[in-house]
């Protein structure tokens, strides 16, 4: 008798701890964004958990930083062992952002495997598990944390060579060892075999992800994951989601982050994955979220260079027609240098603090007009005389007594040659 099919979720980079444009919120003695990365990560335990999901991966960075305190952990721990005590299988791969600081510590969720939770695998090794999901089916997922140099290459086959050199062969060993896991699941075509992976794709869209960083990065071609071995491949790292191997089997998927980190994730949206796999075929769908979407980011670009007077109305006009509710929002203003003074920027404040959720400043671009019309070029590419010319053309000083000033000053220059 065939197994049935195996529904997954795939999840990645949670990155608790992460405080940036949020309070303390009274209740909790949380910092109100920290919140928001887990009341998401409920929302996809909700989702596995009312839709009869078999196994869960998780591909990597649990929290923002590699020491996370202990309520930060618990926070983590309590959410997972929801999805463990419903007999769902938990998949948790390491993350850069999970490894220590020296590699003989202790990964910031070893304690899964510490502790022997039930139904919970730790993939801080590439290696090839055989687990039972919660129905019953069987299935194969290889594990691929985050590359380092000490688990890829000895000391010695790099000693001497340059960091380029050094990338290029932890690329090289990540990629066979990548493919040695393919051929092992091969040994048992009948059972579905998925890939997890925490690294970059060449081919892959970077996202906000660089700004937090932690390590140097080590990226493979998708040709060595898009293998006919595996049935679905969950991938982790990237926060924005994409799929990279088209209508093709295997699905080579970034789930992407849960929860927006600042506003250069403004435009993407935030989730998980959700995929239904047999051996040789699989089908998958992206979950925005299920009760709870993700804290929306929102850019007020306003140009009130046109306007004449106080440009303070037209700017309350714009943050009128936006819904900023439960919003971070930004307003960035293009004005004139007079109206920089006419601003009355108590008011565009107040109008944002009632209608968002936080208010991450006000940027002005102010149009000088002298310096608009030195023209294009850059003013450190002028030499000294052709600067002071282009500045009594902007001051309107009369030709002749503009060459009577520039030859005194080209004299002076001589002089201090």
């Amino acid at each position: 008798m065939d197994s049935l099919p195996v529904r997954l979720l795939h999840i990645a980079d949670i990155h608790i701890g992460m405080e940036n444009y949020g309070r303390t919120d009274p209740q909790t003695g949380l910092n109100q964004r920290v919140m928001d990365f887990l009341r998401r990560l409920s929302d996809a335990v909700d989702y596995a958990l009312d839709h009869e999901i078999d196994v869960v991966i998780f591909a990597g960075d649990a929290y923002k930083t590699r020491d996370p305190n202990p309520t930060f952990q618990r926070e983590f721990a309590r959410r997972m062992k929801r999805l463990a005590d419903a007999g769902i299988p938990v998949v948790m791969l390491v993350g850069n952002h999970d490894l220590p600081a020296v590699a003989q510590r202790a990964t910031s969720i070893s304690i899964f495997s510490t502790l022997d939770v039930p139904n919970t695998i730790v993939g801080d090794r590439e290696k090839l598990w055989q687990i039972t999901c919660r129905r019953g089916q069987p299935l194969q997922v290889a594990t691929a944390p985050y590359p380092l140099k000490s688990g890829l290459l000895t000391d010695e086959a790099t000693r001497g060579k340059s960091i380029a050199e050094v990338d290029g062969m932890m690329q090289q060993a990540l990629a066979e060892n990548i493919r040695g896991l393919a051929v092992e699941a091969r040994q048992r075509p009948e059972v579905p075999a998925v890939l997890t992976g925490h690294f970059s794709v060449q081919e892959a869209s970077q996202g906000s992800e660089r700004n937090i960083m932690i390590g140097r990065d080590v990226s493979v071609a998708r040709s060595v994951l898009a293998d006919p071995a595996w049935d679905y491949v969950a991938l982790g790292h990237i926060h924005k989601h994409q799929s990279l191997n088209g209508d093709m089997h295997p699905p080579v998927i970034y789930s992407g982050s849960i929860e927006r980190i600042d506003f250069g994730e403004e435009r993407e949206p935030k989730g998980w994955v959700v995929a239904v796999i047999e051996r040789g075929r699989a089908g998958w769908q992206y979950v925005t979220h299920y009760k709870r979407p993700a804290r929306p980011f929102v850019t007020i670009a306003v140009d009130v260079r046109e306007e004449t007077g106080d440009p303070t109305p037209a700017v309350l006009a714009a943050i009128e027609q936006r819904d900023l509710t439960d919003a971070v929002v930004r307003v960035t203003l293009r004005l004139r240098a007079e109206q920089e003074t006419l601003l009355q920027e108590r008011e565009v404040l107040r109008a944002l603090d009632q209608a968002a959720y936080y208010v991450a400043g006000v940027s002005k671009d102010v149009e000088r007009s002298e310096r608009q019309r030195l023209g294009a070029v850059s003013v450190e590419s002028l030499a000294p005389l052709e600067l002071l010319t282009r500045f009594f053309e902007v001051k309107g000083v009369a030709q002749e007594r503009k060459e009577h000033l520039l030859q005194a000053a080209e004299e002076i220059m001589a002089e201090q040659a």
